[in-house]
């Protein structure tokens, strides 16, 4: 499972940051759907899925900004040149034999957390993420693992339930609270305010959860008992907006995202947007 956007705009910023934008000899942006393209390929040359479906975020309004206005408020235009990118990279995707899911009003994690949620509980079945979105840890479980891309060509953490426990000390829900209690500034929801990673990873380690925290209110220092009783519809608000949605009216059975390159309609796309190396990769 591809999380779409943030794999394009990574491979926008990979390959913008010198200032050259790739272009059709039309004048069409195009470097990011291409990065794209690289990216994808090599994450299923390594990890060989036999299914692959990208999902993707349909709009800047969602139920996050509809409980919260300020939700990912800081957050600027995108760049010019990647605008027109959005859809062209859903018809190359689609040309290449792969579906496209997303649903107006939801995010592309909350897609991407229901259909995991439910195809992870199929018979022989593993589900890998792949994305840069740490948020998305909260969905690893026995059969799903949440694929993290690092900064290199072919870098990725693979997190299963083992991993994420010895490397965050957390389970997957703990992931939610975590956020709950020290919010997310690329999301730009506060959490608690003057709770940060340390003070919530502390506190999560004694006590479990939000619940458990609030259950022992008493016992804790009175300066962060303070802050919480202070920001606690914050708390609240803020976890419910870190919480991925596994109920979404989506739909992708098994079958329909069998992975089965269309060679000859992406080769004829790829022409078009003169991917001219890509050609050749499709042709080996």
């Amino acid at each position: 499972m591809v999380d779409g956007m943030a794999v394009l705009f990574r491979a926008f910023y990979a390959t913008s940051y010198t200032g050259y934008i790739r272009k059709t000899s039309a004048g069409l942006p195009t470097n990011a759907v291409y990065g794209f393209i690289q990216y994808l390929f090599d994450a299923i040359d390594t990890f060989k899925p036999t299914h692959v479906v990208c999902c993707w975020d349909m709009g800047s309004k969602t139920f996050r900004t509809e409980q919260y206005p300020e939700y990912k408020g800081n957050r600027g235009e995108p760049p010019e040149e990647l605008i027109p990118q959005f859809d062209l990279v859903k018809e190359v995707v689609a040309e290449m034999g792969i579906p496209n899911i997303g649903l107006v009003g939801y995010e592309a994690d909350d897609c991407i957390g229901t259909l995991a949620t439910r195809l992870g509980v199929e018979p022989d079945v593993e589900v890998l993420i792949l994305t840069g979105d740490h948020d998305m840890l909260q969905l690893v479980s026995e059969t799903v693992k949440v694929v993290i891309m690092k900064k290199g060509k072919l870098n990725y953490a693979v997190y299963d339930l083992a991993l994420l426990l010895e490397e965050r000390q957390i389970t997957p829900l703990q992931v939610i609270d975590m956020k709950g209690f020290m919010g997310d500034t690329s999301d730009n929801y506060p959490g608690v305010k003057g709770i940060g990673e340390k003070s919530a990873l502390k506190l999560l380690l004694e006590y479990e959860s939000i619940e458990g925290v609030l259950n022992n209110l008493e016992k804790l220092p009175k300066g962060i008992r303070t802050k919480i009783e202070t920001d606690i519809d914050m708390l609240h608000l803020s976890r419910e907006l870190a919480t991925i949605r596994l109920d979404v009216p989506v739909a992708c059975a098994l079958e329909e995202c069998a992975w089965d390159l269309q060679i000859e309609s992406a080769t004829r796309k790829f022409e078009e947007l003169e991917f001219g190396s890509l050609v050749k990769l499709l042709q080996a």
